[in-house]
């Protein structure tokens, strides 16, 4: 980036350092820099803050927690609002000495020279998605720890396994009838009565998704791939949010953390470690979870899945090495498909049938015909 010197002489430029309850504020004006105190965040504050800023001016706050309210709140009254990525700000601008005024200061300096590391903002709709696909992560993280509880009951008093689905009608009556203490079968039944609590709100986010995917082209494009079901596409498009703000399928990939640590100096050899895990986590743990798929069906990425893990020596094939295979397999699943939903276009080595059941499995959460679920003309 190249310093903009009117942003120093011509504009002014308050930087906060946001807290859960307050910020400090740095102005940077006609290249003099001063300390404006702190604000309380809360709504009527900020709004009444708000009110005093001038048109032309431009704020500058780092990502974190409550980034996207106070986006919201003061974008209507200032020029621009330019949000850090906190890690790269802190390689930019380490210092022994650190402070919230210190750190609002930097902030503004950097804003100014054109150095200031920025992320993108995702529109309403894109937060929306993200915060449906957060919810239902955990209100399946939820229900996997009460069935763990459940399970390690059983476990304790030398009940063996049920075969077939534990938490199924018939699994649920084998589970009342076990000799438990009365106080462990308080506590199954407990559990149990609330996994059926979340599976019926479960059921409402899974129906919410449902309807968002029948509307949204790029959705149905990436569930013609072998492994993305609904909440993976969703996943990924959440994520992602505009497509056309990564130059190339590597930065995408980057995006998402999947990219390979890389070590070289001298004449020394490139060294090859593991992933970075920088980036959006869920999406990442979603193509994991389509990789474990696509290792089991027939197809070119199994192909490259079976081709890597080949390479390795029968005495390698551990557990630990089958998941770097998958995670290497969702890298490429992604990095050559990720130019592929901006274009209008269908994606190579898409399964036909396997898209049909996906799209006729929304509709019937819908309440509709699967037969009705057809893709609109032009599409894949």
């Amino acid at each position: 980036m190249v310093a903009d010197p009117g942003k120093e002489l011509g504009m002014r430029i308050i930087a906060l350092d946001v807290h859960r309850s307050f910020a400090q504020m740095a102005i940077l004006e006609k290249g003099k820099i001063r300390d404006a105190g702190r604000i309380d965040l809360e709504h009527g504050r900020l709004l009444q803050f708000a009110t005093k800023l001038k048109p032309d001016d431009e704020i500058v706050i780092e990502a974190t927690g409550n980034t996207s309210a106070i986006v919201r709140l003061l974008s209507p009254f200032v020029g621009r609002v330019v949000i850090a990525n906190p890690i790269l700000v802190r390689a930019i601008a380490w210092a022994k000495v650190k402070t919230d005024k210190i750190d609002a200061a930097v902030l503004a300096k950097l804003h100014a020279s054109g150095f200031l590391p920025e992320v993108w903002m995702p529109d309403e709709e894109t937060e929306t998605r993200r915060r449906v696909v957060a919810e239902r992560t955990q209100l399946v993280s939820q229900m996997t720890r009460l069935k763990n509880r459940i399970h390690s009951v059983l476990h304790a008093n030398l009940i063996p396994p049920y075969k077939g689905t534990l938490f199924s009608k018939r699994g649920r009556a084998w589970l009342e009838a076990q000799p438990l203490a009365e106080d462990q079968r308080r506590v199954v039944l407990r559990h149990a009565g609330e996994l059926d609590r979340l599976g019926g709100e479960l059921a409402q986010v899974d129906k919410s998704l449902a309807k968002t995917a029948l509307q949204e082209p790029r959705v149905k494009r990436l569930m013609t791939i072998t492994g993305v079901d609904v909440t993976v596409a969703l996943s990924i498009v959440a994520a992602v949010g505009d497509i056309e703000r990564f130059l190339s399928p590597e930065k995408l990939v980057s995006y998402f953390g999947l990219n390979p640590r890389v070590r070289q100096s001298g004449d020394k050899p490139a060294y090859h470690g593991r992933i970075t895990k920088q980036g959006r986590a869920h999406a990442r743990s979603m193509l994991v979870e389509a990789a474990w798929v696509i290792s089991g069906v027939p197809g070119p990425l199994r192909a490259f899945f079976m081709r890597i893990r080949g390479a390795r020596a029968p005495h390698m094939r551990c557990d630990d090495h089958r998941l770097r295979d998958r995670v290497a397999t969702s890298t490429l699943l992604f990095a050559t498909r990720s130019p592929e939903p901006r274009k209008n276009s269908k994606i190579s080595f898409a399964d036909p049938s396997r898209s049909r059941r996906t799209i006729a499995t929304c509709s019937l959460r819908l309440g509709q015909a699967a037969h009705t679920a057809r893709w609109p003309a032009g599409q894949p």
